[in-house]
Formats: structure tokens, sequence, C-alpha cells
């Protein structure tokens, strides 16, 4: 696998983070909104946090783990969330995961970004099937994944522990052979 190529959408830049990234990330990450529709991220976002979520990307890619993007306006070079995908590269498949700032929310940057590390998944690391899941009542993170090519695989109730409450998460997947047939992601 290549190590990270940088990827590119019509208004979309997806690079590395760099430890100057870090007030940035903190500062959108740290929105309790963000917080409240994400299974890791935490709330209050503490100083210090990003630079070391930041310097766990290195590792993390060089024993091939997770491939994690700052998300980029090419125009303005501004960041406005991040994307990864969490390898298990023995069964050549992988996990989406995703948050953006809220201002850029409802503009199509996720689906754009989600569709173009698929992409990337399947055409240059060599994946089988990529899937990703959204606390059930974050309907815009689902309705991501729908608008990038994947399919409705299940609900699990109560998967997970959030704030203290049980959430259900809605689980989406898309195999490489439907890439290989969909207009969405040529």
């Amino acid at each position: 696998m290549e190590r990270q190529p940088m990827l590119e959408t019509s208004r979309l830049l997806l690079r590395p983070f760099d430890i100057n990234d870090a007030k940035r990330v903190q500062e959108l990450a740290g929105d309790s909104k963000v917080a409240a529709y994400t299974l890791n991220i935490p709330h209050p976002y503490e100083d210090g946090m990003a630079e070391g979520w930041i310097n766990t990307h290195k590792e993390h890619l060089e024993q091939d783990k997770i491939v994690t993007y700052a998300v980029v306006i090419k125009e303005t070079q501004e960041l406005i969330g991040a994307i990864s995908l969490i390898l298990n590269l023995r069964h050549k498949k992988a996990e989406i995961g995703y948050w953006f700032g809220v201002p850029y929310w409802n503009n199509g940057y996720c689906t754009e970004a989600t569709t173009v590390i698929i992409k990337y998944g399947f055409e240059q690391v060599d994946l089988n099937k990529i899937y990703a899941c959204a606390i059930a009542e974050n309907t815009g993170s689902w309705r991501v994944m729908e608008k990038a090519g994947m399919d409705y695989e299940g609900l699990r109730r109560q998967e997970v522990l959030k704030w203290g409450e049980f959430k259900d998460l809605k689980y989406y997947y898309i195999l490489r052979e439907d890439h290989n047939k969909s207009e969405v992601l040529k």
C-alpha cells in the first residue's frame, strides 16, 4: 500500500494531518454537536488532545492499522474535518470513520470525502469490503453513506453507551464488485 497519497475531489483535498492543525481540530471537534454524534470524540475536548491524536497517525499508518486524512477545502486551504479508513488487511476490509465541523454540515463535503476514500480503499489499498456505522438518530451521517453508494446492512440495537445512554447503530457497506458497477463512485 502506498503510504498516504493525497486525494482530491472537485472541491476538496484530503491530506495527512500536520501538528499545526491541532488548534483547528480542537476548535471543530470540540463542538458538543460533533462529539454527540461520534463514538470516539470526547467532550470537553481538552488542550493537548488534538496533538496527542495527530501524533498517533504516523504509527497507525506504518502498522497498517488506520489511514487518517485531514479534509481541506482546496480553494481556501481551510481544514473542515477528518476521515479515516480503519484497516483490517487480513480480511481485506476497512471501516470508514469521519467527523466534520458543524459549519460544514449539509454542504456535501462529507459525501465527497467518503466517495473518494472508498475509491482509494478499493483501487489503491485493494480492499474487498468497506463499511461504516452511525448512531441511528444521526440521519445526516447515514444519508452520507447512502449517497456515497453504500447499502444498509443492519441495525445493532443498544450497541454503544454514549453519555450514559445506550444507542443503536446503523451499519452500511459496499463491496468491491458493487463499487466497480457504481456510477456514483466513477
